[in-house]
């Protein structure tokens, strides 16, 4: 997100309505760190088997997605014929983390990038 931006602008104030129109209907909540996350029992796609989403909420900082893709063994994917889904549930991962975030696959991959290279000692 960009900065002073956070995830209720982005959404509408509706985190919920993204995620049901990204991956199916919420059916439940699970609770993780003190705040109430959707969850998607049996989402739209055979890709995926379950999907977790929501905000953080920090009191001294701004909120934070939390998400969660539990996807299922390619293998079983494919014998279950439906290998021309896995292409869909990547862009439905993509488009939703971009409107969620406003960022795209290759800024995230960026922070990353960075992220990884700030915790690498200097010798």
């Amino acid at each position: 997100m960009r900065r002073g931006e956070t995830l209720d602008e982005r959404t509408d104030g509706d985190l919920k309505a993204v995620v049901e129109r990204y991956f199916g209907a919420v059916t439940a909540t699970e609770e993780y760190k003190g705040n109430d996350l959707y969850v998607v029992e049996e989402p739209d796609n055979p890709v995926f088997e379950r999907i977790v989403a929501g905000a953080l909420r920090h009191s001294s900082k701004k909120d934070q997605l939390a998400v969660h893709f539990e996807e299922r063994d390619a293998a079983e994917v494919i014998a279950d014929g439906h290998a021309d889904a896995a292409q869909d549930a990547v862009n439905a991962k993509n488009d939703f983390l971009l409107e969620v975030t406003g960022r795209d696959a290759k800024s995230r991959r960026d922070s990353m990038k960075r992220a990884v290279e700030d915790d690498v000692p200097d010798y």
